[in-house]
């Protein structure tokens, strides 16, 4: 699979082919989510796409004040591909946002700053092109009820996969009590995995919007899925995270159901994680390899992960990008939170994956999550990366073959091995404190907004509000 269309003239054909009806532009604001303007196929000429389309800026969160809104979406013509959900035929088109008061590409567009990464990697001569391969975990669940007022919070999933459904009785379907249990989901067949259709239909059709599918199958927890597709350059790559979130939650939506890539949404069991594939290549050949060296890996890989591992509360403040982030970072789910590495060890924050050819050679952080902004979050890591290269290396603790979930925190402080940080909030202040290596593609003022943005979007609201358990531990104290 791939590019359907690499021109202008060829996205006007192959809108003719498929008898297209609209253009759906779309883009990512500073969380991750995607918009969109829709356009009547008969409204967007070949200027348009070459010049921008026109859209108010300031009616995204924390992006341009009012008094200077008009800004431009700049189509990326070759990610078009067909809306598979639309009633009527559309054609979706990535955008890049353009700042018409400085002329240049905005500098809050996530998009744009992954673009700008990528340039700066050219520029300091280390390599020519980065991949990137991501793997998202979702949940599916039956449903979801939310409550959050002065005087009650809470919140309750239901899916049939779940053991609390042992009791539950459909007076249509009985109950089959054919379940996965807790930590019990990883490669049951049917019917304890419900969900075998609901993953193949999303795996057609993302192959139908240009991924290249390789698998699918349950994962470790209740109602858990994860599809593997097959590794990108930077930018495709993170397209391919925003057309993956969106087949998976309508298809899910579409089968009466809901799916999330929300971090940790059941207490007492795993969480969903978005392990980071990466290696940096130049004129065809792979930087992370060298033969005969610890799982393949080259000096320049290992000064790489050095530098992630360095920067690590700035780096956790993009790949893990929301409270509930660290709840799946507790130690007792396979959390990926401990800052050494190992071959094939899934346990190390950062797992050397087994093959011995140049090709296949690859550091996997384990610890980013799908609240990242796929932008910002490959960006970020490649950015810690490269200061890492050019430091020469920092400390690096490793390697490490023993599970590492079974040391305590004494251990590891005895044995000076590093963790993520604990909190959103401590990631944050970290950002605040270590973002000069981010220069090249951040400034001060996109850094300074996206702290405050975070905080008031999730650390302050989250902080303030009483839980369930709180009330459990405190109220008759």
């Amino acid at each position: 699979m791939g590019k359907f269309v690499n021109s202008i003239e060829e996205f006007y054909q192959f809108c003719e082919a498929n008898e297209v009806q609209f253009v759906d532009f779309r883009f990512s604001d500073i969380k991750g989510a995607w918009h969109h303007v829709t356009y009547m196929l008969k409204a967007v000429s070949a200027e348009m796409l070459e010049a921008g389309v026109p859209f108010d800026g300031s009616s995204i969160e924390n992006w341009q004040p009012i008094n200077q809104s008009d800004m431009l979406l700049k189509p990326d013509v070759p990610t078009a591909f067909l809306d598979p959900f639309t009633a009527d035929s559309t054609v979706i088109v990535i955008c890049d946002v353009y700042d018409i008061y400085k002329n240049e590409l905005y500098a809050k567009c996530p998009r744009s700053i992954a673009k700008k990464a990528l340039a700066y990697l050219d520029a300091q001569g280390i390599g020519d092109v980065a991949y990137f391969g991501p793997e998202n975990e979702f949940f599916v669940f039956d449903s979801v009820v939310i409550e959050d007022k002065d005087n009650t919070q809470m919140f309750r999933v239901e899916s049939d996969e779940g053991h609390w459904a042992d009791a539950h009785n459909n007076p249509e379907i009985g109950n089959t009590g054919h379940r996965p249990r807790i930590k019990g989901g990883y490669f049951p067949v049917m019917p304890t995995d419900s969900q075998v259709d609901l993953r193949a239909e999303m795996m057609q059709i993302l192959e139908d919007v240009g991924l290249e599918v390789v698998l699918g199958h349950h994962e470790v927890a209740q109602a858990q899925g994860e599809i593997g597709v097959v590794f990108g350059d930077m930018i495709t790559a993170a397209d391919n995270v925003q057309k993956y979130k969106y087949v998976v939650k309508m298809v899910a939506h579409l089968n009466g159901k809901t799916a999330t890539f929300m971090p940790k949404p059941i207490y007492n069991d795993n969480g969903n994680g978005q392990h980071v594939h990466q290696s940096i290549w130049k004129d065809g050949k792979n930087l992370f390899y060298k033969e005969g060296e610890y799982a393949n890996l080259s000096k320049m890989a290992l000064d790489y992960l050095s530098g992630i591992f360095a920067h690590k509360d700035a780096v956790a403040a993009f790949t893990n990008a929301s409270t509930n982030s660290y709840k799946r970072l507790l130690p007792g789910f396979e959390a990926p939170r401990i800052l050494t590495y190992s071959s094939q060890n899934r346990s190390a924050a950062c797992r050397i994956p087994y093959g011995a050819g140049e090709k296949s050679t690859r550091i996997e952080t384990r610890f980013p999550d799908s609240t990242s902004n796929p932008y910002l979050c490959f960006a970020v890591l490649m950015m810690a990366g490269i200061d890492g290269i050019k430091k020469g290396g920092y400390e690096l603790v490793g390697p490490f073959n023993e599970d590492l979930f079974e040391l305590t925190r004494e251990e590891l402080k005895e044995r000076r091995i590093p963790e993520l940080p604990n909190s959103f909030r401590e990631a944050l202040e970290g950002l605040e404190n270590d973002h000069e290596f981010l220069a090249p593609i951040m400034n001060e003022e996109f850094v300074s907004t996206y702290v405050s943005y975070q905080f008031g979007r999730h650390v302050t609201p989250v902080e303030g509000r009483p839980t369930a358990y709180e009330y459990i531990s405190t109220y008759s104290c």
